[in-house]
This record gives C-alpha cells, structure tokens and sequence, in this order.
C-alpha cells in the first residue's frame, strides 16, 4: 500500500497542480513570444537584427534574473501576487507590439520605450518562475523544479516553432501580442477556478476578465491600429500593407506618387523610379553583344524586369526574390502591373521565390546579363548577399562576355560603404566600373558594372525617359567627394559592409 504520506507523483497530480503545471508551459511560451515580438520590431524599425536581437534578448534575460532574486521578498499570499503578476505580464505583453508601433513615429527616444518595456515583461516573467515553484511546492506536488523547468523549456521550443512558422506569417506581430496576452489572461483566470479557496480571488477575477476583454477588443481591431501607426510613421494615406512570412509590406499613394516600403524602409517612388531602374538595367545591357538570357536578383517588384524586357533581343528572364507576397502582389494589382508593364506576367518570365544567395548557390544556368537589385545591407541577412562568398557565386553566373550590373548604395552619403562593393566584388575575381546617378527620392545613388573581363568605357543605351548616350557616359565620373577611397573587404565572417552602411547613413540622417 502506497504511504498516505508521501508527497503526489505527476500522474497522481491534483487538479490545482496540473493548472499550474499548464501555467508553467503558458508562462514560458508567452514570455519567449513577446521577447521575438521585441526583437523583431526592433530590426524592423531600428534594423541591424544582430544588434537588435542580442541587446532585447540580453535585456529580458537580465530582467528576469532581477525579478527572480526579487522573489525572495515574498512572504505570503503566492498565488494572489502570481496572478496579479500574470494580468500585469497579459496587459504590458498583449499590447507590446501595437504600443511600440504606435509609439516609433512620435517619440524621438524610441529604444528608452523599448528596453523600458523588455525589461518590464523580463522582471515579471523571472518573479512569476519562483513563486510557481512555491505554490506547487505548497500543493505538495513531487519534483517540483524538474517539472516546471520540463514545462517551461517545452514552452520556449514551442513558441521558437510557432512563431517563424505560423505566427508571423498568417498573424503578424500586433495580433500576435494580443493572442498570446489572452492566453496569459485566461490561464490566470482557469487558475483561479480550479484552486482552492477561489473564492478569495473576486477582484482579480473581475481584473482578468476585464484584461481579458480589452486584449480581445485589441486583437479584433490589430489591422487597425497598425494601419493607424504607419499612416503617422510615413505621413502618407496607406492604400496596402500586410506582414509576410519575410516583411513588413506597405504602400502608399499621395496623388500621383505611388510608394513601396519594405520594414519601413522606402524601395521607390512612383515618380522617379524609372531614374533609378533605367541605371541600373541599360548601362549593363548595352556592353553585352546580344542579351538573350537574363537574370535578376531581387527587384521582385518587376521595375528592373520592365527595363530589361524593353530589349527586344532577350528571350528568357529569371526573376529571383525571397518574398512570394511582392512577387504575387506586383503581379495581380492593377495600379502596380501599370507601373511594371506587366512584366512578371510576361510568357519570357520565371519567378522564382528562394533565397538569392542559396539559389546563386545551387544554379548551374550561365546568363549574358545579371541584375542585382537586393535592399540596401541594413542587416547581415541582407550584408550576405554583398560578400566575396556571393560575389564568386555570382562571378560563376556570367556567361562569357556578359555582364553584372550591382546596386551600391549612395557614394556620396556612404562613401566607404559603397567602395566596399567594388573592393568586394574585385576581390572576388570581378572586374569593375563604378558609375552613379541622382534620384531625387534617394539622392546620389551607386551601381557597379561587374565581368570576367575587360569593361568597354561606353555603349550606345536604349534610351529612356532618363537615359541618353550623354547623360550615360558622365555617370562614370567621379567627383572628389564622391572619389574611391581605401575600404575592407565584406566577407562572411566580418560583414564589414552593414557597420559601415549604418554608422554612415546614421551620420547623414542625424
């Protein structure tokens, strides 16, 4: 006969300690929710996502050993305080991300309002742990550090597969919060059901409830309130934005200006783009004796693809961009397959949606001309694709006597940062011209014409609304403040390329 004495095993557990086993989990997977939820606003807004990612994660975990050590200071009344203390975490977690977008275009000390919230969710998160243990301890429930911790760790492996996987991609991130604060809410409400002695709790009961109705008013009304920030942030009526699996994708439209944003950072503007995507297609186009194949990487908004498909010549045109939901939307939507002519839906294209440096990668295919349009190195996800590992890839791709064309960001705002491209691409075996050209929505902008072998100094170009054969022959002149200067290689192991890009450009934008 068992001993009536002896402490309840998991099996045996009561329903109290299997609600605060459940809390465990809760408490763990919410916690790790809200601490992406930070991270990956913070990169969306701030970029850098190493940066981000390590100072947030760094400043929960701080927290929580404080508010772990803080613990010791209870003496009494557990359950109440961790009920209270999960409400709290409900409350400031569910609204982190609709709080930190609505607060990022009106307050000038953005990451005090960041850190000041990570904290708070670390410190609460790290006092709940301690007391979970007590109260089970005080339900006599047998191993109590080895269960909450099998909890807790089987929370956190949880919520790192939801929220990549499903979580951002079919919720976003406001909705997200508001999900996983509900959840906070109504296991602090179950709990107080099914302890005993529930009667005691009548007002923390009215507080979940309460907590619990304003989160779900917040969830119903998430696409709102995000809609309502970035009309603040870009000052501009928002006529599209949705979250991809990848992105924050926004567009804007102020008359006859029609703008792109990716992680709110602008890719073009309706009125001058055609500067911008005339430099960086004709020049490269026009040293290669007869572009039949082409290839693309990035500019799945198909600007780059309508210049190419101008050339009567090319026969085949592979598109490559990480995003399906740009590919899809700059394919289906009427205002912006009039700005791209249709060009991703043209019987000469294939769109391939994959990681452009996998797929250089992998792909065996030679192409005459190569278009490199990726979003400016703002983090090392992006600062890869700028590296002398890619740049050999992309070396690889050119068929003989064609032809690289790369977008260099500004030689006059980054300087260093855009002669680091040249200093790359040389390193891995390129030859190179540099050249610029002024687009009024960026300023002085940088491409590099990139092959095997000698460049000839000029070409006759397909003319444009920008491009003639003049204004194409000054784009390769340098002024001296624009002139090359010593700069690193980017490779893998350094990304050189996004310290540079970001300590210029914060410089410049100060």
């Amino acid at each position: 006969m068992a001993d009536a004495g002896r402490p309840r095993s998991t099996s045996s557990a009561s329903a109290p300690a299997v609600a605060l086993l459940a809390s465990a989990f809760v408490v763990a997977t919410c916690g790790l929710i809200y601490e992406l939820l930070a991270s990956t606003l913070a990169s969306y807004l701030l970029g850098d996502s190493v940066t981000q990612f390590s100072t947030v994660i760094g400043a929960y975990l701080f927290a929580m050993g404080i508010g772990s050590w803080c613990s010791r200071y209870v003496r009494q009344n557990e359950l109440r305080l961790f009920v209270r203390v999960e409400l709290l975490i409900a409350l400031i977690g569910g609204c982190s991300a609709a709080g930190l977008f609505l607060l990022f275009p009106v307050i000038d000390h953005f990451r005090v309002a960041l850190y000041a919230l990570v904290l708070a969710i670390g410190f609460f998160v790290g006092l709940e742990i301690p007391l979970l243990m007590r109260i089970l301890r005080d339900v006599e429930f047998r191993e109590v550090v080895s269960s909450v911790l099998t909890f807790d760790y089987v929370g956190a492996l949880a919520a790192s597969l939801l929220f990549p996987l499903v979580l951002m991609p079919y919720l976003g991130m406001v909705r997200t919060g508001f999900l996983f604060g509900i959840a906070n809410a109504a296991v602090a409400l179950a709990l107080l059901f099914v302890m005993r002695d529930a009667g005691r709790f009548r007002l923390e009961k009215l507080a979940a409830i309460f907590v619990l109705a304003l989160l779900g008013a917040g969830f119903i009304a998430s696409e709102r309130l995000q809609r309502w920030a970035e009309v603040a942030s870009y000052q501009e009526p928002v006529v599209y934005a949705v979250s991809s699996r990848f992105q924050r994708i926004v567009i804007t439209r102020r008359g006859d200006d029609l703008r792109l944003y990716l992680n709110g950072n602008l890719q073009f503007s309706s009125r001058d783009e055609y500067r911008y995507h005339e430099a960086l297609v004709q020049p490269a186009l026009a040293r290669v004796a007869n572009p039949r194949s082409v290839l693309i990487l990035g500019g799945g908004d198909g600007l780059a693809a309508r210049e190419v498909l101008r050339h009567p010549g090319v026969q085949s045109l592979t598109l490559v961009d990480l995003d399906p939901d740009v590919t899809r939307l700059f394919s289906q939507t009427a205002m912006l397959t009039a700005l791209n002519r249709g060009a991703l839906t043209d019987p000469r294209m294939r769109v391939i949606n994959a990681d452009g440096f996998r797929w250089a990668r992998e792909a065996r295919t030679r192409y005459d001309a190569v278009i490199v349009d990726f979003p400016d190195p703002v983090d090392f996800s992006v600062g890869k694709l700028y590296t002398e590992s890619f740049y050999r890839e992309l070396k690889r791709l050119i068929a003989p006597g064609g032809i690289a064309a790369v977008q260099s960001t500004s030689p006059l705002v980054a300087p260093r940062a855009f002669w680091t491209v040249a200093t790359t691409l040389e390193a891995a075996g390129l030859q190179i011209r540099p050249y610029h050209a002024y687009v009024p929505s960026f300023g002085e902008w940088g491409f590099i014409l990139a092959a095997n072998g000698p460049i000839a100094p000029s070409a006759p170009v397909l003319t444009g609304r920008f491009l003639d054969q003049a204004t194409a022959n000054r784009m390769f002149d340098f002024p001296p403040d624009m002139a090359r200067r010593p700069a690193p290689v980017n490779r893998l192991d350094n990304q050189a390329l996004v310290r540079l890009f970001d300590e210029e450009w914060s410089r410049y934008e100060a």
